[in-house]
């Protein structure tokens, strides 16, 4: 999964890029974690634009909508995080394109 996100063009950082700005996949006991963190420069010129930009919030919708498509286009099921803040890919529920679903 992160590789197609990488194929994609989203930047994918391993768990010990904490802090750093981009997409993250963590492996869960239910299937996979994917969260964005934006940039300090992003979150300042959301807050500055708020009145005629996208704000940070908006843009983490915009984000988790691209992503979200993505790995439902590649069979996989992908549900918001009770917060809202993040996507959870479900183990269980992947299956490989052109694959027999039983």
């Amino acid at each position: 999964m992160s590789s197609a996100l990488v194929q994609a063009g989203f930047p994918v950082l391993g768990d010990t890029d904490t802090g750093v700005p981009g997409l993250r996949v963590s492996e869960v006991p239910a299937g996979a974690l994917v969260s964005w963190t934006a940039s300090d420069g992003f979150t300042s010129l959301a807050r500055e634009q708020a009145s005629r930009a996208a704000s940070d919030d908006s843009m983490r919708v915009i984000v988790q909508a691209a992503v979200s498509g993505l790995l439902v286009q590649l069979r996989h099921t992908v549900a918001e995080t009770p917060d809202g803040g993040d996507l959870m890919v479900l183990a269980n529920a992947v299956t490989a394109p052109g694959g027999d679903d039983g």
